[in-house]
């Protein structure tokens, strides 16, 4: 293999760094620095802050955050597989088929455990 071939891959990626750079540079130079008291301030979520910073959340939280990146990876691996749908033939859609069943079973499995429920 030729390094060659890899030459627009680097140019790529020398003209992405420079185009970054130059407008990194231009926002810093033709914008405006005006700090104030709300800008400096530690949080501007528009309430001061209230409790511990290390106070416990349900875990029920952390257990939806999970299923909603599960159940969006899966949306995002039926895209490439609706742009295919007609040159992957039988095999694929089995393939798919099997893969939204399994999810399906684990979405069921969820559901009875009560791990959707926010009471």
């Amino acid at each position: 293999m030729n390094l060659a071939q890899y030459f627009p891959v680097l140019l790529f990626i020398i003209v992405a760094t420079l185009i970054g750079a130059a407008l990194l540079g231009a926002g810093r130079l033709l914008g405006r620095n005006v700090p104030d008291a709300e800008k400096l301030s530690a949080y501007e979520c528009g309430f001061e802050t209230f409790g511990d910073s290390r106070m416990k959340f349900d875990v029920r939280y952390y257990l939806v955050a999970i299923l909603f990146i599960m159940f969006d990876l899966e949306i995002a691996f039926l895209f490439p597989w609706a742009m295919a749908n007609g040159t992957v033939g039988m095999v694929g859609f089995w393939t798919v088929a099997i893969f939204l069943g399994v999810l399906t079973v684990g979405f069921i499995y969820e559901w009875r455990r009560g791990a959707l429920d926010w009471e």
